[in-house]
């Protein structure tokens, strides 16, 4: 089978890259601006292009990430399917995370040049009238091979390391966070034989900072401490039962994925 890889330099596009070649199948990696992705066909199309932690200070990059280059690819590309990576971020505010929940944003608000860039995308995908294309929203990825990454797990590993934990937010603030592992396998099933247009791709399972942090202070002495006056942030469950039902999805643990974590973490 025939796969095209777009973002292949990226935490996820380098696994799905991996992935897919030890299955024994015929992978495409473009480099950022390869024109030639216009001159064949790129067979499934997996559009893992995108800006994440930094997006406040790169907002046209975020948007050409996001949705100008999707556009390009829509409009001008030869492919048997696409399936665009955007997130489960964009349910903030809402009172659960499913697939077909309104989503609200608010131009005015910096953070919301992100759900709108993905909700742009993700519209094009929907609306382009071009048949087997598809989105995936992703909860917060976790997995080796991502140690330089902003996000709070990665974060907190690196802290752990070093000695001490410093959390910003309070410790009762909760997310969902998901295995690359599953993520990877999760994206190469629904790229070629999902039946719906949308799917969360999370654990269903909301972690606290409490939870992960006395996970890692177990595990390697660090101590913890929280900035007075830390806030709780939280955001609504994510609903997977159409991943449960269409692929038989069992989540890994997260908390069992921390050894490796911290294991794989540079030191010094």
């Amino acid at each position: 089978m025939r796969f095209t890889i777009l973002g292949a330099s990226g935490f996820i596009g380098r696994r799905l890259v991996n992935a897919l070649k030890a299955r024994g199948d015929e992978v495409f990696a473009p480099a950022r601006g390869d024109l030639s992705i216009f001159q064949r066909n790129l067979g499934h199309v997996i559009y893992a292009i995108g800006v994440t932690a930094d997006f406040r200070s790169r907002p046209y990059d975020t948007v050409r990430a996001h949705v100008s280059q999707l556009a390009d690819v829509l409009e001008k590309g030869e492919f048997d399917s696409l399936l665009y990576l955007s997130s489960t971020r964009l349910y903030s505010g809402a009172v659960v995370g499913k697939e077909d929940t309104p989503i609200a944003v608010v131009p005015e608000n910096p953070s919301d040049l992100y759900n709108i860039s993905k909700l742009m995308g993700e519209s094009l995908c929907l609306s382009c009238g071009r048949p087997a294309v598809k989105v995936a929203r992703l909860a917060n990825v976790v997995g080796s091979g991502n140690t330089a990454s902003e996000n709070f797990i990665d974060a907190i590993v690196r802290e752990a390391v070093s000695g001490k934990i410093t959390l910003r937010s309070h410790p009762q603030s909760r997310k969902d966070y998901i295995c690359i592992e599953d993520v990877i396998d999760l994206l190469m099933a629904l790229s070629t034989r999902g039946s719906q247009r949308i799917y969360n791709i999370a654990s269903g399972i909301q972690l606290t900072h409490a939870q992960l942090t006395s996970k890692l202070a177990e595990l390697t002495g660090c101590k913890i401490e929280v900035d007075p006056g830390a806030s709780i942030l939280s955001y609504p469950p994510v609903d997977i039962t159409r991943i449960r039902q269409e692929f038989n999805y069992v989540p890994r643990s997260v908390i069992d994925a921390l050894p490796r974590l911290i294991q794989e973490c540079p030191r010094g």
